[in-house]
Parts: C-alpha cells; structure tokens; sequence
C-alpha cells in the first residue's frame, strides 16, 4: 500500500516537474544554508578552541600592583610587590600543579645583521609545563640554569624566521639580548596567536635570575612582574583563587581593609567567555539560514494548496470507488515529505560544496559535522510534514459529490 502511494506521488511529481523544481527551490537554499553557516560557525568554534588549548588549561596569572610616583599611578605588572618567594609559597598549596614566576618584556635581539624585537620572558622551566608548550628541537634550560643565571634561551618560531635564513640551524648559534649574548638551545613548538591577537610565536624564553640580572635589572632582588599558577581541574580553580589570595596577603601584611597590591586573572574565564560568544555566534548563524527553510515550508503548502485543487475531480473518484479520508491525507502528506526530502539532498549537496569552496577559496577553518546535517536533514523534513499536513487535510476533507461536480 505504501509502495503504491509513494508510486502515485513520484508520479504527481513528475507530471508538474517545473512546478516541482521550483517547489523544492526553497528547501534547496534554506538546507544548503544552514548547512554552510553551521559548518562556517562550527569552524570558528573549532579555531577559538585551538587557540585556548594553546594557552595551557586551568590557568591563573597573579600580576604585580600598581606604583604611584609622585601622585602618578602606573597600571598592574610595574609594582615591585610580587616576590620569587610568593611563587614558592604558592607552589606548596592545594590543588597546584605549577607555578612559575615571571619576568618579561619587550627587547631587540641582534643576530649577525639581522635584528628582531622581541618578548624576552625570564622564567622557571615549569612555564613551559604550565603554558602546555613543547620544545620542537633540542632541550630546555633546567633549574640548575636558573640557579647560575646561565645565558641560554629558547626561541619561538617567529623568532627563528626574522633573525635566521631560512634552512639555517638556530641551536648552538648565539644572539644578543641587550648586547648580552644569549646561547639558543632550543626553539619551541609553535602555538599561533592568543586570544588578544598576539603573535604567541614571537617569544624568547630565558632562565628568570638572568633576565633579572643581564636583561631587565629590578631594583628589589627577586621581584618579579607576574607568576602564572595552574590549578589541578577546573573544579579546584575557585577554591585555589581563595586560597592565593589569603595566602599573598598575609605574606605582604596587609591589613584587613587595604587593598591587594596584586591582580589575579582567571585565564580560564576568558577563554570561556570567548568559546561562548562564539557558541552564540554559531547558533545565530544557524537560526538566521532556518529562516529560509520557513519560506521554503511555506511554498510547499502553497504549491500543495494549488495542486488540491487542481486535482479535486480526481480525489472524489478516489473517493468514490473507496479510498478512505486518511489514504488521501496519506497521499498528499507523502507528496509534501518527498518533495520536501528531495530538495534536502539537494540542498545537502550545495551545502557541503559551497563550505568546500569556502574553505579553498579563504583558507577559513570549515567544520562539517554529522550532526549539522542531521539536524538539517531532520527539521527539512519536518518542514515537509508540518506545512504539507494542512493542504493534504483539506484534500482529505472534501465531499466526495462536490468533488466529482469540480470542473
């Protein structure tokens, strides 16, 4: 019965085709839209998601407080109130994996002819641990390095392209800091930009005691600017946010009604507000292309309204040798959901192929998941059903006698 119905509604189909054609033109577009959009909004939550992965996870940075020369007040990071000490402090709380004290900033770097500014950070080996960064060749500085404040750096990629030729291996060469020459022992893994943009690639990464002394001098021994700390989950990051805080505090004898002299940034915060902005943004894409999927459903009932009445004679003849008022309701539904499924493929194919040609044409990350086209797949359909039910009702309700009368 069913075959035969569906047998009836190829050929109802077939018998208009332009008709037909231009029926499933609104599904065509609307799926093809929704399914480029999301594949567009899906590949940039996959970049965003990339990016803070190379962030390292779980992070917090503790910056130093501001100065105030003067009546003059600096911003956060050029107080000197943060001590390698609180780092070490740090590192014996709850939930910590690493802490590592920091001390950066921008200098020009001379190698041969060529010269490239750069971020130089002085820091432990544990940075490199809690930031989730590899090394791509040869080794990093241990603890022993930063002990003697030895002169050795590990260079990032960006680094390597403006300061070398290309091919030419940088380990072993030696660069100057500040005329201070630096040995390169290894070049790090490369990790793109940060949530700000930032070229993350173009770092130099030395043993902090010899940023302090040969790069940067500070005028208190072992102050430092900032101190990444990596909580041990996610669960744990509130409890040891409370526990930093308590901590430095008492170790810098503030009183009860004085202000930390020191910020604390949840990284991690960021980087959620960032992947759900751009959750939002690709849902909005999404819902914007299901507009059209409306106007599509919304020709479907109409061509289906039209072709009821084209065909009342021929549903009082149905009518009259014995169909029953859910066998037209069922034919005409059927119509509706093929035309509505066919324009789907159809608009499926177009989808895929425009996010492809996206993709090659702007290098834009483009992610093609199952699910999209599952749930375009599914909602064209039910398209198809909710606004073919109403034509393929009116058809099904007509009076057999009016309907052979129908001229």
């Amino acid at each position: 019965m069913l075959a035969a119905m569906l047998g009836e509604a190829w050929h109802a189909m077939g018998c208009n085709r332009m008709r037909t054609a231009l029926t499933m033109l609104g599904m065509v577009i609307g799926v093809g839209s929704v399914v480029l959009m999301m594949a567009i909004g899906q590949g940039a939550q996959y970049a965003v998601a990339q990016t803070i992965s190379t962030m390292g996870s779980n992070l917090y940075v503790i910056i130093a407080g501001s100065t105030q020369t003067s009546g003059v007040r600096s911003g956060g990071g050029f107080g000197f109130t943060l001590r390698v000490a609180d780092a070490d402090a740090i590192a014996e709380l709850d939930d910590v994996t690493y802490v590592a004290p920091v001390h950066q900033g921008t200098q020009q770097l001379v190698y041969g002819a060529k010269n490239w500014s750069s971020v130089v950070v002085g820091t432990t080996p544990e940075y490199l641990d809690a930031r989730a960064w590899s090394v791509a060749s040869g080794h990093s500085f241990g603890e022993s390095d930063v002990r003697s404040a030895t002169r050795v750096a590990l260079i990032g990629k960006t680094v390597v392209e403006n300061l070398f030729e290309p091919g030419e291996d940088p380990l072993g060469k030696t660069i100057r800091v500040r005329q201070t020459p630096f040995v390169v022992v290894g070049t790090l893994g490369a990790k793109g930009q940060n949530l700000d943009g930032r070229d993350q690639d173009d770092t130099i990464i030395v043993p902090l005691s010899t940023a302090q002394r040969k790069v940067f001098g500070v005028p208190f021994a072992g102050s430092v600017r900032s101190i990444i700390v990596q909580a041990a989950s996610a669960e744990a990051m509130p409890s040891v946010e409370k526990s930093i805080t308590a901590l430095l505090r008492q170790r810098h004898r503030l009183r009860d009604d004085a202000d930390n002299d020191f910020y604390i940034r949840n990284l991690a915060a960021a980087a959620d507000s960032a992947a759900e902005t751009t959750r939002v943004m690709s849902l909005l894409l999404g819902a914007i292309a299901s507009v059209s999927l409306l106007v599509g459903g919304i020709g479907i009932m109409n061509i289906m309204l039209v072709s009821v009445t084209e065909r009342t004679r021929e549903i009082g003849i149905r009518m009259a040798i014995g169909a029953r008022q859910k066998d037209i309701l069922t034919q005409f539904l059927l119509e509706a959901v093929m035309i509505s499924i066919a324009g789907c493929l159809i608009g499926l194919m177009l989808g895929i192929g425009g996010a492809l040609l996206t993709n090659t044409i702007t290098d834009m990350v483009i992610v093609i998941s199952g699910g999209s086209v599952l749930v375009a797949f599914t909602v064209a359909a039910g398209v198809g059903v909710f606004f073919g039910f109403y034509p393929a009702r009116k058809a099904a309700a007509l009076d057999p006698i009016e309907a052979l009368r129908y001229q």
